[in-house]
């Protein structure tokens, strides 16, 4: 399987956002323009995903919605509460595996450290990798029996300013 892990775009600051909830707070303007790049770079990639799992906090759901808006996959979208913070990562796993039939390519939109930590959990079985992926970073990993260990490779993990030089 492909799993791709891509976090959400820049969202308001959370020390000057207004707003009741954190998981209220949206992507910025910039975030959203930015977003719109890193579709097209993923466009150029030719990238395919067959489900898009979110968070439904809503700066990763505007994220996933506009992904799913430009590549037509709306009904391939799903909220899950397991991408959320606090995430849940063996129960997004079994959520994954549940799916049928099972799709060969799956993108993940969600939050850090979450994401980082589950990348580290999938290629080295634990915390150690010790990446972080930027607001709006995509990374592709290569799965052999999504397990909640040391089970995929990863292929590559881009930067936003990388993806919208490849555009």
């Amino acid at each position: 399987m492909e799993l791709y892990v891509l976090r959400h775009g820049i969202a308001e600051d959370r020390q000057t956002w207004k707003g009741a909830r954190d998981s209220e707070r949206p992507l910025t303007l910039k975030g959203l323009e930015r977003l719109h790049q890193i579709v097209d770079a993923i466009e150029a990639l030719e990238l395919e995903f067959e489900r898009v799992l979110s968070s439904p906090f809503r700066r990763a759901r505007q994220t996933a919605e506009l992904v799913s808006d430009r590549l037509k996959l709306g009904a391939h979208l799903e909220f899950t509460p397991h991408l959320a913070i606090p995430p849940a990562s063996a129960r997004l796993i079994e959520q994954i595996n549940a799916l049928r039939p099972l799709p060969r390519s799956v993108l993940l939109v969600g939050h850090e450290p979450h994401l980082s930590e589950l990348i580290s959990l999938l290629v080295t079985g634990g915390p150690g990798l010790g990446l972080t992926l930027r607001k709006g970073g995509l990374a592709k990993l290569e799965v052999e029996g999504l397990q909640a260990a040391r089970c995929a490779a990863l292929e590559w993990l881009l930067t936003p300013r990388q993806m919208r030089l490849m555009r």
